[in-house]
C-alpha cells in the first residue's frame, strides 16, 4: 500500500508534467507550422526562380554554384521585409523570432549545398540555359 501511494504521488506528477510540457510544445509548433513550411519552401518556390531570372537578365548563363547559392540567399533574405510588416506586439515578436530562426536554418542549408531543390535548379539552369 505504501509503495502504491509513493508511486502514485511521486511518479504520476512527473508524467503529467512531461505530458503537459509536450502538449504545450505541440501547440506552439502548430502556431508556427505555416511559417516553417513557407521558409522550407522559400528557396524552391521563390528564390531560385528570382535567382535564375536575375542571372538571365544579367547575361550570366553559367554562374558558379557558390554565386547561384548566394543569389538564392539574397532573395530569401527579402522575406525579412515581410516579417517587418507584422504588428509590433509581443505575439508578433515571438512569431518573427521563430520565422527568423527557421529562415536562418534554411539559408544555412542553401549555402552548404544541402538544399536539393536549389542544387537541382542550378544544374538545370547551367545545363539548359
Amino acid at each position: 500500500m505504501y509503495a502504491e501511494n509513493y508511486i502514485h504521488t511521486h511518479i504520476q506528477p512527473c508524467i503529467r508534467m512531461y505530458v503537459c510540457k509536450y502538449e504545450i510544445t505541440l501547440i506552439m509548433n502548430a502556431d508556427y507550422f505555416e511559417i516553417h513550411r513557407l521558409t522550407e519552401d522559400l528557396a524552391k518556390l521563390y528564390s531560385t526562380a528570382c535567382a535564375t531570372s536575375w542571372f538571365k537578365i544579367a547575361g550570366n548563363k553559367r554562374p558558379s554554384q557558390e554565386e547561384f547559392r548566394h543569389k538564392v540567399v539574397e532573395f530569401m533574405k527579402h522575406f525579412e521585409y515581410t516579417l517587418a510588416s507584422f504588428p509590433q506586439t509581443q505575439a508578433a515578436d515571438q512569431f518573427r523570432e521563430q520565422a527568423r530562426k527557421s529562415l536562418e536554418k534554411e539559408i544555412a542549408k542553401v549555402l552548404a549545398g544541402e538544399n536539393k531543390d536549389v542544387e537541382k535548379r542550378y544544374k538545370y539552369f547551367v545545363d539548359y540555359s
